[in-house]
């Protein structure tokens, strides 16, 4: 991190309030929908709880080895992407446990990465591979 982020980090934070609200991950399984208006209702629905979306969590198939296929799982990763911002989450995590060509998944999860950094959320993958 660099002396200027750190310095706009410590700034935010020392003006910043505490505010009796629990931070939680949702499982992306656990969305009805994530089209945006249906992600702000749920984003308000859970401020009224007393809870905060600190993440969202999903659970990706790499397992085949086709090309087709691994295009068509980023792209539905994209998506959840753009959910977590929706939400105001800072982190997505992505679980990946079988990964058919770790040659056609890596560079899909650098693209899904730079998008997420690009939407201003966190991308953790925990599995075999690497963004």
């Amino acid at each position: 991190m660099s002396t200027h982020a750190s310095t706009h980090v410590r700034r935010a934070v020392d003006t910043a309030e505490p505010v009796d609200a629990e931070p939680v991950t949702i499982d992306a399984g656990a969305l009805e929908s994530t089209a945006p208006a249906d992600l702000r209702d749920l984003r308000a629905a859970l401020a009224e709880e007393g809870y905060v979306p600190a993440g969202l969590r999903v659970e990706a198939d790499f397992s085949a080895d086709c090309s087709f296929e691994t295009q068509r799982e980023a792209d539905r990763l994209r998506s959840f992407v753009r959910a977590a911002g929706h939400l105001g989450a800072g982190e997505l995590v992505v679980e990946a446990d079988a990964v058919g060509d770790e040659t056609k998944v890596t560079p899909a999860l650098e693209a899904l990465a730079e998008r997420a950094e690009r939407e201003g959320v966190s991308l953790t993958v925990d599995g075999p591979v690497d963004a």
